[in-house]
C-alpha cells in the first residue's frame, strides 16, 4: 500500500496489517517508525486507515471461509466467478495452490493462477503447469481425491502451504460392517470435556444449538447435518458427550449406510476434535 502524507513531518501506511508511520524529513532513512508518534495517535488519517485494517481483516476471513464451504461440499464454482475475485489479494490468498478439478476429472492440479477470461493454470502430478478452460471448477473434498496419497506426497515436494484445510484435513471412511438399522455412532458417548463445550465448538466453527453441537455439509444434492448431543454441567464447566448423528436438514434423520462419503468423514471430524481425540485416528485416509 502507498505512504499517505499526514501534516509535514510523517506518513503512514498499512504493515503487516498494521497502521505504521515514517518520518519525512531529510534526515529520515524511509524506514518505518518501531511505533506510532503520539502526534499521530488521534489524528483522522490514521482512524480511517485502522478502519480500513479492520474490514481488510474481516473480508478475508470472510473469503476464507467461503473458499472452505466450497471444499468441504465439493461444490462446482464457475471460472468465471473465480477470474473476477482472483485480482483480490484476500481471494487468492484462499484459493491459490487448493488442488483443482476442471471437465475432465483426471486433470487434477495445483491453482497457480486464473485469467481473466476464466482459465485456470495448474500444476499437475507431473509437475507440469497446463491450462484448463472448463465452465464450472471444482475444489474437492479430500475423500472425494482418488490420488491423495500422491497429491500430498507432491504438495510436500513442492513446498505447498494451503490456507484452506484441504490435502491435510482428517478424513474418515464410513466402516464397511454398519448395521442397516443403526442411525447413531456412540464412540464418543460419555466423554468427559472438561472446558465448556459450547464455546470450544463456536471457536472451531461449529454451530451449537440446544444440546446438540452441528455441522452442515452440501453433498449429493441435499444439506445433510451431522449432531453430536452433549450434556454439559455448566456449574463445573464439564461436559459429557453423547450420541453422532446425520439428518437430511428439514428432512428425516439417515441411516448410517445412507450417510453420504463427505458427510461421514466431516461429522466424524468434528466428534474427535470436540471429544479431544487425536485428528486423524480411526479410519483416516
Amino acid at each position: 500500500m502507498a505512504w499517505l502524507p499526514v501534516g509535514d513531518s510523517y506518513e503512514i501506511s498499512l504493515v503487516d496489517g498494521k497502521v505504521a508511520a515514517r518520518s519525512t524529513g531529510p534526515r529520515a532513512g524511509g524506514r518505518p517508525l518501531k511505533t506510532l508518534p503520539k502526534v499521530l495517535r488521534d489524528a483522522p488519517e490514521v482512524d480511517r486507515l485502522r478502519q480500513l485494517a479492520q474490514w481488510l481483516d474481516r473480508h478475508g476471513a470472510e473469503c476464507l471461509a467461503r473458499v472452505d464451504a466450497w471444499v468441504v461440499s465439493s461444490l462446482p464454482v464457475p471460472t468465471a466467478l473465480l477470474a473476477r475475485v482472483w485480482p483480490d489479494p484476500a481471494w487468492q490468498h484462499a484459493l491459490r495452490d487448493l488442488v483443482v478439478l476442471g471437465d475432465d476429472l483426471a486433470e487434477t492440479g495445483f491453482l497457480r493462477d486464473v485469467t481473466d477470461g476464466g482459465d485456470l493454470r495448474v500444476v499437475n502430478l507431473d509437475g507440469d503447469t497446463v491450462r484448463l478452460s472448463p465452465a464450472t471448477a471444482t475444489l474437492p473434498h479430500p475423500v472425494r481425491l482418488p490420488d491423495l496419497p500422491d497429491l500430498r506426497e507432491f504438495a510436500d515436494e513442492l513446498d505447498v502451504t494451503q490456507r484452506i484445510e484441504q490435502l491435510h484435513r482428517g478424513t474418515w471412511d464410513k466402516p464397511d460392517d454398519l448395521r442397516a438399522r443403526d442411525t447413531t455412532v456412540a464412540d464418543f458417548r460419555g466423554t468427559k470435556v472438561p472446558n465448556r463445550l459450547a464455546v470450544r465448538a463456536a471457536t472451531l466453527g461449529f454451530r451449537v444449538s440446544g444440546s446438540q453441537i452441528r455441522c452442515r455439509v452440501w453433498e449429493a444434492g441435499r444439506t445433510v447435518e451431522a449432531a453430536l448431543w452433549f450434556d454439559e454441567d455448566y456449574w463445573d464447566s464439564e461436559a459429557t458427550l453423547g450420541t453422532l448423528s446425520w439428518a437430511v436438514v428439514d428432512g428425516p434423520t439417515l441411516r448410517l449406510t445412507e450417510v453420504g462419503p463427505v458427510a461421514w468423514s466431516e461429522g466424524m471430524r468434528m466428534a474427535t476434535a470436540l471429544s479431544g481425540a487425536v485428528t486423524g485416528t480411526g479410519k483416516k485416509a
